[in-house]
């Protein structure tokens, strides 16, 4: 819109001139834009765009190759998800808020599992078995995203190689959540109360192999890319986002540990026993895509030390229940995974069908109905692999959640991609839209 009322058709407006485009029909814009006579133009790129991380349209305007100004326009995955947990018990809503992050599905669960525990007073009840677990597996989901995000974020450089390296070794991440959970994404396997079931026979092995191979093979990255001219000219002050602007933006994780702050809440409020675990927060001050590519790197490494405490710690603990003692809340027979890798193991079926009414009854209605939750609100915040990720949930006392809301880092992380691009090239764009990081998923539940 030409805020000068004063300048008439073709006439060139004022000096100082605010534009602006709020809202409105992609037609509209463009018929704005035309009035106006200059030479700027505006570009709509995506949400079908394979670059934009998911279905993340951004309107840019541009004055040659430089863009002006930045719009992101959000809601074209849009999947409801918040609104569809009203309508299945506490422990279904798992299933829902898996799917919202897909990159990182058990850091969701995580989040709102703790906040249904703080709803139902039982996070000291928690065994430590449940704790190490969930620790081990949100460590592995950390390296998993941190390895979409630099090798996405390199082929969008060009270095095709990154993406086929960072695939390879999630996939043997994948490979052994597979093995313990039946999945390889949308897990549903961190419920309330505990984990849906334990390591398989052969989890702590497959655990130290993957460890070992990973350990091996990540080193790669960084010979392949810290000292490629290509990815450092490329990263090496472009999408700067210094300290102040982060804190007024509501950014966090990586991207706010590349600006100096050391805040993590693994660290400032630990959950899960994290205070028991032995690592260090990486920092840096650059707060450009560089730093943000490092960080990530050194988190990863980070997450590896972590796990290595974590296969000490399982050893000590075998045999120990990974769910909650409460017939309330846990279902009256242990879960286990089938031969096929996939479902419930026959024992588990054998016991619930064939030995014991009372269970199959008490099972019956946990699954249908499910259990209550005391009426209150509650927030429990966690460090996922891309920032602050807490589900504040509220019950009226119910079998299923009055109201769940995330505060998903991706949707926060959006606000800062004109601060990061405004003043730069088109072609950055995309760059500072990797080290962004967002999912849309996330964004749009």
């Amino acid at each position: 819109m030409n805020e000068d009322l004063f300048a008439g058709p073709g006439e060139e407006p004022a000096e100082g001139t605010v534009y602006t485009v709020m809202g409105g029909d992609w037609d509209e814009v463009v018929k704005e834009q035309v009035e106006r006579g200059d030479e700027r133009m505006v570009v709509n790129m995506g949400p079908q765009h394979p670059s934009t991380h998911g279905v993340l349209r951004v309107i840019l305007e541009l004055d040659g190759e430089t863009v002006t100004e930045l719009r992101s326009s959000i809601g074209h995955l849009h999947t409801g998800i918040e609104k569809n947990m009203e309508y299945r018990t506490w422990t279904q809503g798992v299933a829902f808020c898996t799917r919202m992050d897909y990159v990182m599905p058990l850091h969701n669960e995580l989040a709102y599992c703790l906040s249904v525990e703080k709803l139902l007073d039982i996070e000291d009840q928690i065994t430590d078995r449940a704790k190490i677990i969930r620790v081990m597996m949100a460590e592995w989901m950390r390296i998993a995203s941190h390895l979409v995000a630099l090798g996405t974020g390199g082929m969008e450089l060009g270095a095709t190689t990154m993406m086929t390296i960072g695939f390879r070794e999630r996939e043997k991440i994948m490979d052994f959540f597979e093995a313990v959970t039946g999945l390889r994404m949308n897990h549903a396997y961190i419920r309330p109360g505990g984990v849906a079931n334990d390591l398989p026979d052969h989890g702590l092995q497959l655990l130290k192999d993957t460890l070992t191979s990973i350990k091996k093979q990540m080193p790669e990255f960084g010979k392949l890319a810290s000292k490629n001219p290509i990815v450092r000219s490329r990263l090496i002050g472009v999408g700067h986002l210094d300290l102040s602007a982060c804190m007024a933006l509501g950014v966090t994780g990586p991207m706010l540990r590349s600006a100096g702050y050391d805040y993590d809440l693994r660290k400032a409020m630990p959950y899960c026993g994290y205070s028991d675990y032995d690592f260090d927060v990486p920092v840096r001050d650059e707060a450009d895509g560089y730093a943000r590519f490092l960080n990530r790197i050194d988190e990863m490494w980070e997450s590896v030390k972590i796990i290595d405490q974590c296969v000490t710690k399982l050893e000590a603990t075998q045999g120990e229940p990974v769910m909650i003692d409460d017939p309330k809340i846990a279902w009256p027979a242990k879960l286990s995974i089938g031969s096929d890798g996939q479902g419930n193991s026959n024992e588990y079926l054998k016991h619930i069908m064939g030995q014991s009414m009372e269970s199959l009854i008490h099972h019956f209605k946990l699954v249908t109905e499910g259990f209550r939750v005391p009426p209150g609100q509650a927030y429990v915040p966690t460090e996922s692999a891309k920032g602050e990720l807490g589900a504040h949930v509220v019950s009226d006392g119910g079998t299923r959640p009055f109201r769940v809301h995330f505060r998903d880092p991706s949707f926060h992380h959006l606000q800062a991609l004109p601060a990061l691009s405004e003043g730069g090239f088109i072609a950055d764009v995309v760059v500072n839209i990797a080290t962004l990081d967002p999912v849309l998923g996330g964004v749009d539940r």
